[in-house]
């Protein structure tokens, strides 16, 4: 990751200053970005990737960023974790953590025939527990239909 400083302005007291940030990965695919930094918030103004970037992969380039975008563009670091000022806490990171596979599985299909027998829907139950879209909560209860956890879909003949 290369970032370097494009230009500042500076009005009364704060200082805006733009990065052209580069990502460059080993199978050749890269991200190009121009982000601007005032008084330690980032923001992201222009975003050009080969291959494209899916909304996942964008809500996680930020992450990859903000650290060494604040500490190059003369900002201080955010703590992860670190409560606002208003003393909340940070929500900008509100996704749950999830577990890693068999867990994983179990968890959705623990959530999703929670939903059914209680009568909501299922699919929505998912979403809120995993914080994820619902092509990525389809996805998982996908893989734990695969896994044996649910019951298939169409019963066959």
């Amino acid at each position: 990751m290369s970032v370097r400083r494009a230009w500042e302005v500076r009005e009364n007291d704060t200082a805006t200053t733009w990065c052209d940030v580069r990502l460059s990965f080993a199978d050749g695919a890269g991200v190009d970005l121009l982000a601007a930094v005032c008084e330690g918030d980032v923001a992201v103004e222009d975003v050009r990737a080969r291959p494209a970037l899916s909304l996942d992969d964008l809500a996680v380039l930020a992450d990859w960023i903000e650290g060494p975008l604040l500490e190059a563009c003369g900002g201080a670091p955010v703590v992860a974790g670190a409560a606002g000022g208003d003393g909340s806490p940070d929500k900008r990171h509100a996704r749950p953590a999830l577990p890693r596979g068999a867990e994983s599985r179990r968890l959705v299909a623990g959530e999703y025939l929670a939903a059914q027998r209680a009568g909501r829907d299922p699919v929505l139950a998912v979403m809120s527990v995993t914080g994820y879209s619902r092509r990525r909560s389809l996805r998982l209860i996908a893989g734990a239909r695969d896994a044996g956890l649910l019951a298939p879909r169409h019963v066959r003949r």
